[in-house]
């Protein structure tokens, strides 16, 4: 069934958050900070070690830079791109609307926790290869192991964060299912040099939000999001990838 995939994925991310949020009850403060660097040392890590994957290679029994032309080309612009439409303000009126008909006004985290678990689980190309999968080859693997990894990080987010994290269930759904109902127009586009350039300027992403969890609103994430697109259109662009 096209979809299972997204489905379990979105299941297991609202299983973990609502662990955590029963876990939650009666936590102190100063547990709660503590998770909040724990997972943000976790997100940087993730974030560090798929970047440097694809940042350094070994060529010729050396080590040597990968594509930072592409990288630093997709990173400038998208902010660029992402700061004009101003991107986080749209996410965070969002947030803030879903944070008012969940009935969680009080809560002066959720859209925080919102923004920060709804970008950590959409950048990886996890998501996109694994949607694509489901909807070509009715094959939900690649996603039940995302959701897996996804339910444990909701689970850290959600104990640290707030229950915002456990809405973050919506943006992965729309995404992945609208990638898997469009997967058969999208294949062609998933080349092995897109998906790398994907992974790799998504987890620099995913570094960035680590920051933030650690210092907070250091870096606006969610305006960098262009930076993801135009890193699979340069995967099309001959001369690119210096």
């Amino acid at each position: 069934m096209a979809g299972l995939g997204t489905l379990i994925n979105v299941s297991l991310i609202i299983i973990g958050s609502t662990i955590a949020l029963f876990l939650r009850q009666g936590m102190k403060e100063s547990l709660k900070n503590t998770l909040m660097v724990v997972c943000g040392v976790i997100v940087l890590l993730l974030g560090f070690s798929g970047a440097l994957q694809h940042m350094l290679i070994i060529k010729d029994g050396t080590l040597q830079g990968s594509d930072p032309l592409m990288m630093l080309l997709s990173l400038i612009f998208g902010a660029i791109i992402g700061e004009l439409i101003d991107i986080e303000k749209r996410v965070e009126v969002f947030g803030d609307w879903l944070k008012q008909k969940s009935g969680n006004s009080g809560d002066a985290n959720f859209t925080t926790a919102f923004l920060t678990a709804s970008i950590t689980f959409c950048v990886g190309a996890m998501g996109v290869i694994g949607a694509i999968q489901d909807g070509i080859q009715m094959d939900p693997t690649t996603l039940i192991v995302k959701g897996i990894l996804d339910g444990i990080v909701a689970m850290i987010m959600t104990s640290s964060l707030g229950k915002g994290a456990l809405f973050s269930f919506i943006p992965v759904g729309l995404m992945q299912w609208s990638i898997t109902a469009m997967s058969s127009v999208a294949a062609p586009y998933v080349t092995p040099e897109a998906m790398a350039n994907l992974s790799y300027v998504g987890s620099i992403l995913i570094f960035c939000i680590g920051i933030n969890l650690i210092w907070p609103n250091k870096v606006r994430v969610a305006n960098l999001l262009p930076a993801i697109f135009l890193a699979v259109i340069f995967a099309f662009v001959p001369g690119i990838h210096l």
